[in-house]
């Protein structure tokens, strides 16, 4: 399959800035909003930096975001600026505006909505949830929406829509499949709201439904891409072939498969215009914003110590090796952020300490004032995003 750079790209943002977010989600927990860096250690696996990095270079890459000082005892701890501080509440609001779309969306009402749902027992003793209510206004495709509209009462059927295909600029080949890709467009297919049991694995039929279903999913996601092994947990839930990562490498004018780390990307390619998706819904531009402040350029210089801090978990804090003794403290020469995939791939570099100053902020007590509903909002899951879909779907 053919590679395209700019997916790539959006790949390896996305997954600078997911550290950076898992980062500030710890701070946040934090009575005072503050930790030690030794009990960052066990969240390595987390953001993806064994040893021998030190979490403590990695933090130094966003100063924008992240503050680093010593107390009096010699202890390096972290926290958050005010300017992350600020971005923390910003996306309180705009969690707590998107709830609504994203309660449809978590297969549109599971959990925000518990009366259309119940948990259930079968005859080995193990719980379900049962959907028990049917919105037909909800089992109408983004892709039908664009061109019918929404029906109060409709009902999920055979659908002819042909699927927005976009292929990279110097793919040639595109000419040679042409046919195929116009008979393919011109098939029918079953909804992916509609009872799809009745079909035959491997038939053209149940791979263009699966297609659909593909198509309708990452259209429920903000970023219009999902981590492939989610999917592959609901694959019989949602009637999906078994060999569904053949499906989406086939269908590359549709869909696009990154395969940057560890776990593998699929990407909705209409939905994208080069690196960069063309609709941002609010929490987008949120993270996009966060990443603007990852990266630093300038001059560091030493950690300052912070004689006043509040002697919080003394003793714990004593003994065992630790990377706050190891730190650099003296300035070094100018330096620039590198590329967005060298900064990625080559974690060892050094970076440079910037002059941290000790907000007495850090000092009070923050209070987590998190709504039921933003909570639920910021923990809802891809894994539960395809498990409500799957029971929408099917019916159960």
């Amino acid at each position: 399959m053919k590679r395209i750079h700019d997916l790539e790209i959006a790949t390896e943002k996305w997954k600078i800035v997911s550290k950076v977010l898992f980062l500030m989600e710890i701070l946040k927990e934090e009575p005072e909003q503050v930790i030690p860096i030794r009990s960052l250690d066990q969240y390595r696996r987390q953001i993806n930096l064994p040893k021998p990095h030190k979490i403590s270079d990695f933090i130094q890459k966003s100063p924008k975001l992240f503050e680093l000082y010593k107390d009096r005892k010699g202890v390096l701890w972290c926290g958050m600026t005010k300017e992350a501080e600020e971005l923390v509440q910003e996306e309180e609001r705009i969690t707590e505006e998107y709830s609504e779309k994203a309660a449809e969306h978590v297969t549109r009402c599971l959990m925000m909505y518990p009366e259309h749902f119940r948990v259930v027992k079968n005859e080995d003793d193990i719980e379900f949830l049962e959907l028990v209510s049917w919105k037909p206004s909800w089992a109408i495709t983004e892709l039908e929406k664009k061109v019918i509209g929404v029906s109060e009462d409709h009902q999920p059927g055979l659908l002819s829509l042909a699927f927005p295909l976009k292929f990279p600029s110097n793919y040639k080949k595109v000419y040679r499949y042409a046919g195929k890709i116009d008979h393919f467009q011109r098939r029918s297919y079953l909804s992916p709201y509609a009872d799809a049991h009745g079909l035959t694995a491997g038939s053209l039929e149940f791979d263009k439904r699966a297609v659909a279903v593909m198509h309708e999913l990452l259209s429920f996601t903000i970023e219009k891409r999902l981590v492939t092994d989610h999917l592959t947990h609901f694959r019989r839930e949602l009637v999906m072939p078994q060999k569904l990562m053949r499906l989406l490498l086939k269908h590359f004018g549709i869909f696009y498969v990154s395969e940057r780390g560890k776990r593998f990307s699929v990407f909705l390619n209409e939905a994208y215009e080069g690196s960069d998706l063309i609709e941002k819904c609010p929490l987008v531009l949120w993270k996009e914003k966060v990443q603007t402040l990852i990266g630093y350029r300038g001059r560091k210089k030493k950690i300052e110590t912070h004689h006043d801090f509040v002697e919080m978990e003394a003793e714990d804090l004593c003994g065992s090796e630790s990377e706050e003794d190891n730190v650099h403290m003296q300035p070094k020469q100018e330096d620039t952020i590198c590329g967005l995939e060298d900064s990625a791939l080559q974690m060892n570099q050094r970076w440079r300490l910037e002059t941290f100053t000790v907000h007495t902020r850090l000092l009070k007590h923050h209070e987590l004032a998190k709504t039921a509903d933003q909570h639920a909002s910021q923990t809802i899951g891809s894994g539960l995003i395809l498990a409500g879909y799957a029971l929408a779907m099917s019916k159960i």
